[in-house]
């Protein structure tokens, strides 16, 4: 990030827009598809509700959003430099859905 001189700020912390990450991490075909979910209102940030595709995301922020028929939730453990195979994608975040973890009947 950069400061008001225009050189890199070391003490911001690294961010990324929303609908970048949601489509980095491979849960949207493309960044469209991730905006027009976060413009519909959809997804929340910490608990939050979320209408920018530009909002500013980074590590350790929780989002909630619909996905198919599923509401996921997940917490970003890091930002992507590209969007790469779905085993890089799953890196970026923990899911915290429990639904996805094993039946504890079982």
């Amino acid at each position: 990030m950069a400061g008001p001189s225009g050189r890199p700020d070391p003490n911001a912390s690294a961010k990324l827009r929303l609908d970048k990450w949601l489509w980095q991490a491979r849960f949207f075909k493309s960044r469209g598809l991730a905006a027009d979910v976060i413009e519909a209102g959809s997804v929340r940030v910490n608990g939050t509700r979320v209408t920018r595709p530009g909002r500013d995301v980074a590590e350790g922020d929780t989002l909630t959003f619909p996905q198919g028929s599923r509401i996921r939730l997940v917490r970003i453990t890091a930002l992507g430099q590209r969007r790469g195979p779905a085993t890089e994608a799953q890196g970026l975040y923990v899911d915290l859905d429990p639904q996805t973890g094993a039946d504890p009947l079982e």
